[in-house]
């Protein structure tokens, strides 16, 4: 019997890149997608001819819950990948109601779902580092308190604990992956990090002369997205369901990514790089790192990419996007 799972927010970055992971295990994917006259395939489009991606059988949202049932009716997924939300921290701030309906009742939603359709599925839901927002200990492990400092730590502190409590309650199988910061090149633009090698890519093709960014001590643990999503998939083959910090257990500060990001281009940061008020948060998060050890013991998961690996594969991905860009006007 060939095993299908039930990807939310399949065009983001995770969703894209735990797609092609589950393909190459011979998984049948279902990709929930968001009926909107905008929605963007790019990061999944090598992928879907291989996907089902069916306009009137995987149509649903995190806001309503017939369409998560109707879903889960029709595919009959034996594993469930929640990835889905309002993922941007600063947008948070402005629009929190949104940002709660969908990174936190949205949770509610899918595992009642779950819960009423088939309570032996197997469930994923992606938690954040932001959770613990103001730290209470470095490293943060599963055990440490959360103190989350913005809009979007809060929504995913509540959809972690309802996952924790229809497991307890309902005996599914429904874990949380803590996971620390993750990047790529198919990262969105509004992300700090790709904000820089997108910026960088953009100076050295002379389109640019500076890049203006907010806080440059903030520290964050970053990962490749693609070594994240494998501790995914590891989590839901366990025979226990359980939460685990995912993280390389080092901490860089957004200073330190300028710096490998620049030079990898040729460039000096500090000839670029301006600091703008505009993108200060009302309440900083100012050292995130993550304790992996549980993880590594019980799923043997470990990142395999590098920090200064995953800065240059960013930058050398954005540059020959800019450079494609630049041919393609000329043209």
């Amino acid at each position: 019997m060939t095993a299908r799972a039930l990807i939310t927010g399949i065009t983001g970055q995770d969703g894209s890149y735990l797609a092609e992971l589950l393909l190459d295990k011979g998984y049948e994917v279902v990709g929930m997608v968001r009926r909107s006259s905008t929605t963007n395939f790019e990061r999944i489009a090598h992928l879907q001819d291989r996907l089902v991606l069916d306009p009137y059988t995987s149509s649903g949202d995190l806001l309503d819950e017939a369409s998560l049932i109707h879903i889960l009716r029709e595919h009959r997924p034996t594993e469930v990948y929640n990835l889905a939300a309002q993922s941007f921290v600063q947008t948070s701030f402005n629009q929190p109601v949104l940002t709660g309906e969908i990174t936190a009742l949205g949770v509610t939603r899918l595992l009642d779902a779950v819960r009423i359709v088939d309570p032996d599925i197997r469930f994923y839901q992606a938690s954040s580092s932001e959770m613990f927002g103001k730290v209470q200990e470095v490293p943060q492990r599963e055990s440490t308190p959360f103190y989350p400092r913005s809009p979007y730590g809060v929504a995913k502190v509540y959809g972690h604990w309802i996952t924790v409590n229809y497991r307890e309650s309902y005996d599914l199988h429904a874990s949380s992956g803590i996971l620390f910061n993750h990047e790529s090149e198919r990262r969105g633009m509004e992300f700090v990090t790709r904000k820089i090698t997108h910026g960088v890519a953009r100076i050295a093709h002379g389109l640019d002369t500076e890049l203006a960014l907010g806080n440059l001590d903030a520290q964050r643990d970053w990962g490749f997205a693609g070594d994240y999503v494998r501790a995914m998939w590891l989590m839901l083959q366990q025979d226990m369901p359980d939460d685990y910090v995912i993280a390389s257990g080092e901490t860089h500060a957004v200073r330190e990514f300028c710096e490998i990001a620049f030079s990898r281009a040729g460039l000096k940061w500090e000839d670029h790089v301006v600091q703008d008020e505009r993108f200060m948060r009302p309440a900083e998060v100012d050292l995130l790192v993550g304790d992996p050890t549980k993880a590594r013991e019980r799923l043997g998961w470990a990142p395999e990419l590098s920090f200064d690996d995953l800065v240059s594969r960013m930058v050398d991905a954005d540059l020959e996007l800019v450079a494609q860009q630049v041919a393609a006007k000329r043209r």
